[in-house]
């Protein structure tokens, strides 16, 4: 092959890269964002499918190992707030992320101090933004047991959560929670729960209700409250919570994290 020959087909390669970057960066900064913002199931297509996988592949990592870069280089070791604000700046800017997120995460901070558990439950560590958003608010002697099915996931949630200094704080149990719950009480010594966070996948939050009242870790009381009730939503165990005579509950009508969509979070006192 000839050197102009060469040199020809190089540049059209150039063009024919640089054309497709140009339409990748229309589309990524002004088309897609003007329409997930109108359809939430399109904003978690995009975000949560899509441009999350993109960026698995050209950065050789995964979300959570990327939050942890954030934390560990703007956020003070040892300070919760300083790694909740550097997550939620990263999610803002760069990456969403499916956290509770700032605007929901004030109503977990207001629900949590109004409840002051001594034995807090959570079901859905991910990355450990909520684990940190809620360890931060016990009081002294409380503790938070954190369910995480995904070793992966599990691995960063400890190194953020030591980071914010909290896992003196903080049990991290990895494992389906269907397996998991009804071995808490003869692995923990936790005789029942006074608050429970459900953020995990959406079809077993009813399923996971169910199986704590049947293990009897639910006591007079104890508030349940749930994440991501309208996006990408949990009917079946919203109607159950708000016609079983077991439950007192009440809708927190927010946004679906670092958007304008509406979400909301679902607070369930469990009457016995």
């Amino acid at each position: 092959m000839s050197l102009p020959v060469f040199r020809r087909m190089l540049w059209s390669l150039l063009a024919a890269t640089a054309g497709s970057a140009a339409v990748l960066y229309v589309l990524y900064r002004w088309l897609i964002p003007a329409a997930v913002q109108r359809s939430s199931w399109l904003a978690l297509l995009w975000h949560a499918v899509i441009f999350e996988r993109v960026l698995d592949i050209l950065t050789g990592s995964s979300q959570p190992q990327r939050m942890l870069k954030a934390v560990q280089k703007n956020a003070t070791k040892g300070d919760p707030q300083s790694v909740i604000s550097a997550i939620d700046h990263y999610c803002r800017n760069k990456e969403w992320a499916m956290n509770v997120g700032d605007d929901k995460g004030l109503i977990l901070d207001s629900v949590l101090t109004e409840v002051n558990p001594s034995a807090a439950l959570e079901l859905g560590t991910y990355c450990g933004y909520s684990t940190v958003r809620i360890a931060r608010l016990l009081s002294p002697g409380s503790k938070l047991i954190t369910v995480e099915f995904n070793p992966a996931f599990a691995a960063v949630a400890r190194q953020i959560i030591a980071y914010a200094g909290l896992q003196d704080k903080v049990t991290l149990v990895e494992g389906p929670s269907g397996d998991l719950i009804p071995k808490l009480r003869e692995r923990f010594g936790v005789k029942s729960f006074d608050f429970v966070f459900l953020d995990h996948w959406k079809d077993r939050y009813l399923l996971d209700t169910k199986l704590l009242e049947d293990c009897g870790l639910l006591q007079k009381g104890t508030v349940l409250l749930a994440d991501n009730v309208i996006c990408p939503g949990t009917p079946e165990y919203l109607k159950y919570v708000r016609s079983s005579p077991r439950y007192e509950s009440r809708y927190y009508k927010s946004n679906l994290e670092y958007t304008k969509l509406e979400d909301g979070l679902e607070k369930s006192v469990f009457l016995g």
